[in-house]
């Protein structure tokens, strides 16, 4: 099973992180009053989600995906930090700042890198702009001053809504190749 073959068979693994993405993102910018306590757990159901997928995704690629590393890697940070929070979710505003930071730039700057492999330039094109999203999610995090919760709140929420329809899309980009490439050999017939 080469690459590409490889993600249409893991489709739907785009499509629920993105809806879990528009699910948090939906909470977060119509609730951004929310607790703190609710923030991490809210964050932590996303991210532990969204990594799952990602080992998933980086395990049934050994030896058949460039990128199933990086893939498998993301994912455990996800999951490493997701736990965490769970375990201590009365972390600090600046712990869990730096937390979600450090998360989105590294998974944003491996989403870019992972889709430049892809062949389909809508594939690569989607790829990228949500790597780049996640990272200067990201970046601007980082420099949001603790004391402003609620901008902290919208840009992750934001980000969320953002990135969320993005991976949707692009994973409906990847079922149409798999569905192209499945009803050419009957079109040879």
């Amino acid at each position: 099973m080469d690459s590409d073959t490889h993600m249409q068979a893991h489709w739907w693994g785009l499509t629920i992180r993105g809806i879990f993405a528009i699910l948090f993102g939906i909470a977060a910018v119509f609730w951004p009053q929310m607790t703190l306590v609710t923030l991490v757990y809210l964050f932590s159901a996303w991210i532990l989600v969204d990594g799952v997928v990602r080992i998933i995704v980086g395990l049934g690629g050994i030896g058949k995906r460039h990128m199933w590393l990086l893939t498998l890697l993301v994912g455990l940070l996800q999951v490493g930090v997701g736990v965490y929070l769970i375990r201590h979710p009365y972390v600090s505003f600046a712990t869990l700042i730096l937390l979600i930071s450090f998360t989105l730039i590294i998974g944003g700057v491996i989403g870019v890198v992972s889709s430049l492999s892809d062949t389909t330039s809508t594939g690569k094109t989607l790829g990228v702009v949500s790597g780049v999203v996640a990272a200067l999610a990201g970046i601007l995090l980082l420099f949001q001053p603790a004391s402003a919760g609620v901008a902290f709140v919208w840009i992750i929420g934001l980000f969320a809504l953002i990135d969320g329809p993005l991976l949707i899309a692009l994973s409906l980009d990847v079922k149409r190749v798999e569905e192209a490439a499945a009803a050419a050999p009957a079109r040879r017939r």
